[in-house]
């Protein structure tokens, strides 16, 4: 089953450019085939096609389909971004197959990569949510300085990943099932000593994700898996 993503859906009928061109010449879909939209918003739609050029792509929606939540509560990520952004990539779209509400990159002292342009990750996002059937599009944030970051309100359960020793509860252990939850994932040199114990002093509390040392994009898709599950 082929999903279209038209955020607009509910005020202007009509396919946005790029996934019209998808839809009219890669597919070959024409007036009168029946397609499924989601607006990323919660909600997929049965649609017909009333007119079709090579650029625009008009319909009539046939149905609205709410989709129910399928976790609990909010579910943040905020990690530094890796080096490699093809990385950053493969984190994004298997966090979005598995699930989860909102991505925030970090900007810390040993962060290898201090600029990340987001324009290619909201695409990923947008082709994983359609391939695995989901109807909320994480929302994406520009990179923040994580000084600046940790000092923001936060309602739900707040956690920081470590890899510096002392006692660290499983991420799994701790975790309150149904409620809001924010993850902090540091750079492949992990958070600094001092980072670790500023975001202790706005209230994050430190956790292990098992006993492997991972890299970063692993350990951000560890704690999106534990959360959702």
């Amino acid at each position: 089953m082929h999903v279209f993503y038209t955020p607009d859906i509910q005020i202007k009928p009509e396919l946005p450019e790029e996934e019209a061109q998808h839809c009219i010449r890669v597919l070959r879909l024409s007036t009168g085939d029946e397609i499924t939209l989601t607006d990323g918003k919660g909600n997929f739609y049965r649609a017909e096609i009333t007119a079709a050029t090579n650029k625009r792509c008009l319909v009539k929606i046939i149905e609205t389909l709410p989709q129910e939540p399928l976790w609990q509560g909010h579910l943040h990520i905020a990690m530094a971004p890796t080096k490699n952004m093809d990385r950053n990539e493969w984190f994004a779209e298997k966090a979005t197959e598995i699930g989860f509400d909102e991505l925030t990159f970090l900007n810390c002292r040993f962060s290898e990569r201090k600029v990340i342009k987001t324009e290619r990750i909201e695409k990923i996002l947008i082709s994983a949510i359609k391939q695995s059937l989901k109807a909320r599009l994480p929302k994406l944030n520009e990179m923040v300085d994580f000084d600046t970051f940790i000092t923001r309100d936060y309602p739900g359960q707040k956690f920081i990943a470590h890899c510096y020793e002392g006692e660290k509860p499983l991420l799994k252990n701790v975790l309150k099932p149904g409620e809001d939850a924010l993850v902090l994932i540091g750079p492949e040199g992990d958070f600094s000593e001092e980072e670790v114990a500023k975001a202790i002093k706005h209230g994050f509390q430190p956790i292990s994700l098992g006993k492997s040392r991972l890299r970063t994009e692993t350990a951000a898709l560890v704690a999106c898996h534990t959360m959702n599950s």
